[in-house]
């Protein structure tokens, strides 16, 4: 019987995830970390500041979402401007070795925003609170969290290599090759998250709409 053989693109795959695992799994504990902190914020808050906090979103609710002028192309645009702009600034801090640090304190901060956001929502409106959150924000979160997460793994992953070929003479492999690889990628990662910004501007889009009445009394 014959051996089976994996594709060289998944052998690849599967060898360069099970050589850098350590990154991903730190990568995605930073990022529940920040979650579970945004939670926490919610929670630390004082009852006037929440209900400071809730005036301003019913005010964004009644005036944004219900603008009949507001363009889905202009959504798709900013959201899809947003993505990338924030997969570049990945990418770039990649390239410089000092820019570790701040990649941590960028994924952290997106974690933050996210558990806040849920928390607050949930802690204001109960159910109701958590139905929004799954039909307005968990869509595209799907897609744009898991993306967030392998950007800012290979953008450590890289930063490491860098360190590597400056310092260690046993490092064999081509930088430039490397590089081409990392460029690459990233640009694929762009693509499925303005994939993402479609998602956003149409279907999540539309669901706030349709709940925002019930959410706002």
């Amino acid at each position: 019987m014959k051996r089976l053989k994996l594709p060289k693109n998944k052998h690849t795959i599967t060898n360069h995830i099970t050589k850098y695992h350590t990154i991903y799994i730190f990568t995605i504990i930073l990022f529940i970390t920040g979650i579970i902190f945004g939670a926490i914020i919610v929670n630390s808050m004082t009852f006037v500041q929440k209900q400071d906090l809730y005036f301003y979103l019913e005010r964004f609710f009644l005036g944004y979402l219900q603008d009949e002028n507001l363009s889905k192309h202009e959504l798709l645009k900013n959201a899809a401007f947003y993505h990338i702009q924030f997969l570049s600034l990945l990418f770039f801090l990649g390239l410089a070795v000092i820019g570790l640090p701040i990649i941590w304190v960028l994924l952290f901060v997106k974690g933050v925003a996210i558990g806040f956001t849920v928390g607050f929502f949930v802690n204001q409106l109960g159910m109701q609170g958590l139905l929004f959150s799954f039909s307005a924000i968990a869509p595209q979160n799907l897609i744009i969290i898991p993306i967030y997460i392998i950007a800012s793994s290979l953008a450590m992953v890289f930063s490491l290599s860098l360190l590597q070929s400056i310092f260690s003479k046993r490092f064999k492999h081509p930088v430039m090759q490397i590089f081409f690889r990392y460029t690459a990628i990233f640009i694929g990662l762009m693509v499925v998250v303005s994939l993402a910004a479609i998602l956003e501007s149409a279907v999540s889009f539309e669901a706030m709409k349709l709940i925002s009445d019930r959410l706002i009394n």
